[in-house]
């Protein structure tokens, strides 16, 4: 299997970067694995012909069985990959395993080991050492579910996203330095691009090829079977999807052609830098303030206090991003929006809401400042995961274990009865579950009623950019 990217310019196909596809050596060689072929087809067809002969239905073996069965009699040895996805809000490491199909050489994915920590390594700005630090429990942990004799030959790469994008330069260049020093010194396979922040549209294609991949999507030339892939991550959103062909020239800036199993896929992806969702909950905080004031960055030590239409009258509560601490309470000086309730003695109250028209209005100006809307999402099925699943499950739109399936307008309704109420242990729900609505509807020109699939996992593995950043590795080094 190889995958290839190719930006689109003008009428010209230009090549630019390789990505995720077989690895370089072969593990067994093509002779080898033809002998091997070979024997397993002989074993199996004896087999069948003992079934037969005894009066047994004969066994159906598929490739997949073939496969697995050379597996199981380790006639190919499985090999590593480690990625630190160094997020804005949380560092994690994924642990693959794979091995080398004995058929056609794809890549299998045999195992995964995901285990997180917070908060993100750009909260580290003013003390680099310590981010670095923060990432040897993951790499302890990804040492242990790999043999130590495979350890100098298993690539370790760490990308960071958004969260490191929108530190200053020189910051971000010392946290990314001290990570270097870590790894040099961690007895997996490195390189001095081992460690880097990855560029948005990178993250958006490597998303995609990993839902795909696990829904097995890419080994048929129907591309309009593929998924689209929304990523709601702290600091930015991908959007990726292959869009119909009529769509494709209107927005060749963000179209690529990627090469998977021999299959040749355009797709679209843009990254919105800001529209992440903590980033976001950011500027509606401070949406009205001078730009003096945005620019605070607490280096005092003091927290920022912020009103906000978006937060319920009677909350204040304490928020931490990019490394600045913030007291959040809602709106100042007002007369408060309440509504008149029963409380469970059956008393008359007046029960303090969010303005909602008010809130509505500040998200929409904020998402309005999207520019290169995406033109034919809405023809593709929708998988849509991290913060979106995450704040679906805490309302109880979804399973948080299962996933499921909704509507956008779901976003909507829950969005307005969690500004409905008071809730101090959710004290941003009203905020976030408007801003994903209105990202969904406004941002990307989605239906009401269009459906998305709200997944974790699939088939046990996590919806992460890491997995196509892990295939990408295994072909073209680090």
């Amino acid at each position: 299997m190889e995958v290839r990217r190719r930006k689109l310019e003008a009428n010209n196909e230009v090549s630019n970067n390789h990505y995720m596809a077989s690895r370089s050596k072969k593990i067994p060689g093509k002779s080898n694995r033809v002998y091997i072929v070979l024997v397993l087809l002989i074993g199996i067809f004896l087999l069948g012909y003992m079934a037969i002969g005894n009066g047994l239905r004969p066994i159906k073996f598929g490739t997949k069985a073939i496969d697995s069965l050379a597996f199981s009699f380790n006639f190919q040895r499985p090999f590593y990959a480690v990625i630190i996805d160094a997020g804005s809000t949380g560092s994690r490491v994924l642990a693959f395993s794979f091995h080398e199909s004995i058929l056609n050489a794809n890549l299998i994915l045999d195992g995964e080991l995901f285990e997180q920590i917070k908060p993100g390594l750009s909260s580290f700005a003013d003390d680099p050492k310590g981010g670095a630090k923060s990432l040897e429990v993951l790499l302890n942990k990804a040492k242990a579910v790999i043999p130590e004799s495979e350890w100098q030959h298993t690539p370790l790469s760490m990308k960071a996203t958004a969260g490191l994008r929108l530190l200053p330069a020189e910051k971000a260049d010392r946290l990314l330095e001290e990570c270097r020093k870590l790894f040099e010194n961690s007895g997996f396979l490195t390189s001095k691009d081992s460690v880097s922040i990855m560029d948005g549209t990178d993250e958006g294609i490597f998303s995609w090829f990993t839902v795909n991949f696990l829904l097995d999507r890419l080994t048929t030339q129907n591309h309009a079977n593929t998924v689209a892939a929304l990523d709601l991550g702290g600091g930015s959103t991908q959007v990726t999807f292959a869009p119909d062909s009529h769509h494709i020239k209107d927005q060749e800036k963000h179209i690529f052609t990627i090469n998977a199993f021999n299959n040749n896929i355009s797709i679209y992806t843009h990254s919105y830098l800001g529209m992440g969702l903590m980033a976001a909950r950011k500027e509606i905080l401070t949406y009205g303030q001078s730009k003096d004031a945005k620019a605070n960055n607490g280096s005092s030590g003091s927290k920022i206090t912020l009103h906000s239409e978006c937060i319920n009258p009677i909350i204040s509560t304490e928020w931490s991003y990019g490394g600045i601490k913030y007291i959040v309470k809602g709106p100042q000086n007002e007369t408060h929006k309440v509504v008149k309730t029963q409380n469970f003695a059956g008393v008359e109250e007046d029960r303090p809401v969010v303005k909602f028209s008010a809130c509505l209005e500040i998200i929409k100006n904020y998402v309005g400042t999207i520019v290169n809307k995406p033109q034919g999402l809405e023809n593709r099925d929708i998988m849509a995961f991290s913060y979106y699943f995450d704040r679906a499950t805490e309302v109880g739109l979804i399973d948080p274990f299962s996933g499921g399936i909704i509507t956008v307008d779901a976003f909507l309704k829950q969005a307005m009865e969690s500004c409905d109420y008071p809730n101090t242990d959710q004290p941003f729900m009203c905020l976030d579950l408007t801003f994903i609505y209105v990202l969904l509807r406004d941002g990307f020109n989605l239906q009401p009623t269009t459906k998305l699939q709200l997944y974790k996992k699939i088939s046990g593995h996590e919806l992460s950019w890491a997995l196509g950043a892990a295939f990408n590795i295994l072909q073209n080094g680090l």
